[in-house]
């Protein structure tokens, strides 16, 4: 049996798995490869790297680290999570797992625009997913966001603070949108475009042009998905954690949810979805797992 199991390797995962691992605990990490973390060009706002660092190479350089402190990384699926005597049962696709403790990183899946070529424009930075992330680097620039409801609008209204000249591209119904909140676009100089996206040309340095029909195109440098997030919860489900109204984990002050032993931390838990919150909530999770465990004399 485990000390631990963690489910996912993004920076939460990844981060618990380094301590749990210098805590001298018998840890396993399975992930599936799917990070979002791995999508990122290059974060500009993580401490320590003053000129940036890519999604890959800041997940490759914690797993090494985790590694070099003994966790066990595979990759594979969990398909499913049991609460039994002594721990959890986890069923994955290599087979079947025992551990005293259960860390959940599964994260969130971004919900992306229909737009031909979106991932490969989000790896070039061309469209982006966290203007809280990068936008620093939209100053002076021509911005546009894509949404359908008002978390869209106020990620547009957020973005006023690097950009004069920012449009949110409102794809759903014009219900959607309150009195107050088209009032709140309009002071702070938002521009409202309602009307959908017939198609988006792409070339290497910014999105070309959006068309809204034959007539209409606009230009811009950047594009954000206002779009929301997926959180990745089916296997916390099955063991019948609670969520809170957004749909993610509702966790204590120590990371652990609402079942005993069951720990969450990184964006599955709460809305920021930033690298540096996910690592320092991995790190609340394994030490309390290991003061947990400690306590009960193993």
């Amino acid at each position: 049996m485990d000390d631990c199991v963690v489910v996912g390797a993004g920076p939460a995962g990844l981060t618990a798995a380094i301590y749990l691992g210098r805590f001298r605990r018998k840890l396993r990490v399975v992930e599936s490869g799917a990070s979002r973390a791995a999508r990122i060009p290059l974060s500009r706002n993580h401490p320590g790297f003053p000129d940036g660092v890519g999604g890959e190479e800041l997940l490759a350089r914690m797993r090494q680290q985790a590694e070099k402190y003994g966790a066990e990384i595979e990759t594979g699926r969990v398909d499913d999570l049991q609460v039994v005597e002594g721990g959890f049962r986890l069923m994955t696709s290599g087979g079947e797992l025992a551990a005293r403790t259960v860390l959940l990183a599964t994260g969130v899946v971004d919900i992306e625009p229909d737009i031909p070529g979106a991932a490969e424009a989000v790896a070039k930075g061309l469209i982006r997913i966290c203007p809280i992330c990068d936008g620093y680097e939209t100053i002076g620039t021509r911005v546009g966001v894509v949404g359908r409801d008002e978390h869209a609008a106020y990620e547009a209204i957020f973005l006023r603070t690097y950009s004069d000249e920012v449009a949110l591209i409102h794809g759903g119904k014009p219900s959607e949108l309150s009195a107050a909140c088209r009032a709140e676009l309009a002071a702070a100089g938002v521009e409202v475009i309602e009307a959908p996206i017939d198609s988006v040309v792409l070339d290497q340095e910014r999105i070309a042009a959006i068309c809204f029909g034959s007539d209409r195109a606009r230009r811009f440098d950047s594009l954000y998905a206002g779009l929301g997030v997926r959180p990745r919860t089916e296997l916390a489900v099955r063991a019948g954690v609670k969520l809170d109204d957004s749909g993610r984990l509702v966790v204590g002050e120590h990371q652990e949810t609402s079942v005993p032993g069951l720990y969450a931390g990184g964006d599955v838990v709460r809305g920021l979805n930033q690298i540096s919150t996910a690592e320092a909530e991995g790190a609340i999770a394994a030490t309390d797992i290991h003061n947990r465990l400690r306590a009960a004399g193993l």
